[in-house]
């Protein structure tokens, strides 16, 4: 199946459309017939890798009004980049063509929040929880004001932000298609109540 066409701005374009279509409500149709998934059967070009948290309130299709075969996702509590993230980012990008990384932190994030509490109270938590938010904290400490104090707003943003430009140098394959002009890395903040994704461009 062939690649999509899509530009990397002509990606971010559709993902911010929508994201407009699901806040205000609009309708749209997105690929999920009969006709959809005989064609996808045999392939998929998805446009966008999207790294997300596995909070059941943050459904990216959903959120950006796309469909099956659309958007290649990886998601784990707090949408941080392991080994196993990564490559699945590096096929997307490297063997599927995507255009887009967007990397999607979101409004009152319990990860973020657990990594919050590690570092204001050297919280712990059950089974390996505590390991999991680990790779949370230093976006928190770099986002920390001068008393020392950093509110959950801040810190999801930051981790966001963090975690999208580590994507533009920790992986050979992302960087050469970032360098070629090919693929765009961004990062964005879903707020719960009202539908809007703020997007951080300026990485």
């Amino acid at each position: 199946m062939p690649q999509t066409s899509l530009t990397a701005q002509q990606a971010l374009e559709l993902m911010k459309q929508g994201n407009d279509q699901f806040r205000t409500d609009a309708p749209y149709r997105s690929a999920q017939g009969r006709e959809d998934r005989v064609k996808l059967a045999v392939g998929q070009a998805p446009f966008c890798v999207l790294v997300g948290c596995s909070d059941s309130r943050v459904s990216p299709e959903l959120l950006f009004g796309r469909g099956l075969g659309e958007l290649f996702i990886v998601r784990n509590a707090g949408n941080t980049v392991d080994t196993a993230a990564l490559g699945s980012i590096e096929y997307g990008v490297g063997v599927l063509g995507c255009p887009l990384v967007v990397v999607l932190g979101h409004e009152s994030c319990g990860a973020v929040a657990a990594a919050l509490e590690v570092v204001a109270r050297n919280a712990t938590f059950p089974g390996v929880i505590g390991e999991m938010v680990q790779p949370i904290i230093p976006a928190i400490l770099a986002a920390r004001a001068a008393d020392g104090t950093v509110g959950l707003d801040a810190a999801v943003e930051a981790n966001a932000r963090r975690v999208a430009a580590r994507l533009k140098t920790q992986s050979p394959v992302l960087q050469a298609a970032s360098h070629s002009g090919r693929l765009k890395i961004v990062a964005a903040r879903y707020d719960l109540d009202d539908g809007d994704v703020s997007w951080f461009e300026d990485l």
